[in-house]
C-alpha cells in the first residue's frame, strides 16, 4: 500500500491519501481523543504523541499536530499507523455512530436543497482539496450555519473563507441567504 501526503493551508495539518475509500460520502471530525472513541482509526492516531485533531474524509485522513511536534518525527508514525490499520481491514468507525441533526424549518426545504447542492458541487470539493470539509448544520431566517472540519477547522483563513468566499457565493445564487455563520 502506498499512501500519498499533501500539505494543506494549515501548516499544522497534513492530508494523507491511502488510495482507497475511508468514509465514502460521509465525513467525521475528531477535535480531541475523547471524541475519537467512536472510531478505532482516529483513536489509534490519537495514541501517537503530538496528534491534536483527526478528520476522516471520503478518501483521505487529515491529521493536525501540536506546535511542539515536528512533521519529520510524526509523519512516519502516522503513515505506519494508517497502513497497519487499513491493510488489516480494521473498522474505520464503530457501529452505531450517529450524526448530528440539522436545524431546518420544513417550510424552507427548497432553499436548503439549493444550499446543499451548491455546497456539494462548488464548495466541498475545494475544501476537501485542502484536507477538510464543510458540513451544513442548519438554515433559519436567512442564516446558513456551517461547520468547518479537518484542516479547515484550525486554519487561520477559515473565517475569511466562510464569510467572504462561501457567504458571497451563497448570497449570489440564493437571494434568501443573508449571512453564513460558523456552527459550534
Amino acid at each position: 500500500m502506498f499512501i500519498e501526503t499533501e500539505g494543506t493551508p494549515n501548516p499544522a495539518t497534513l492530508k494523507f491519501l491511502p488510495g482507497q475509500a475511508i468514509l465514502g460520502d460521509k465525513t467525521a471530525d475528531f477535535p480531541d481523543a475523547d471524541a475519537a472513541l467512536v472510531s478505532p482509526l482516529a483513536e489509534a492516531l490519537f495514541g501517537l504523541q503530538g496528534v491534536t485533531r483527526v478528520f476522516l474524509g471520503g478518501d483521505f485522513v487529515t491529521v493536525t499536530k501540536s506546535e511542539e511536534t515536528s512533521w519529520q518525527a510524526l509523519k512516519p508514525q502516522v503513515l505506519g499507523m494508517l497502513m497497519e490499520h487499513l491493510v488489516a481491514g480494521k473498522p474505520i468507525l464503530r457501529a452505531g455512530m450517529v450524526l448530528e441533526a440539522e436545524d431546518v424549518d420544513p417550510a424552507d426545504q427548497e432553499i436548503v436543497d439549493q444550499i446543499k447542492d451548491l455546497l456539494d458541487t462548488r464548495i466541498r470539493p475545494a475544501v476537501a482539496g485542502d484536507g477538510g470539509d464543510i458540513i451544513f448544520r442548519g438554515y433559519r431566517d436567512g442564516v446558513v450555519s456551517l461547520r468547518m472540519q479537518g484542516a479547515c477547522a484550525g486554519c487561520p483563513s477559515s473565517t475569511a473563507t466562510l464569510k467572504h468566499g462561501i457567504e458571497n457565493m451563497l448570497k449570489h445564487y440564493i437571494p434568501q441567504v443573508t449571512s453564513v455563520t460558523q456552527a459550534a
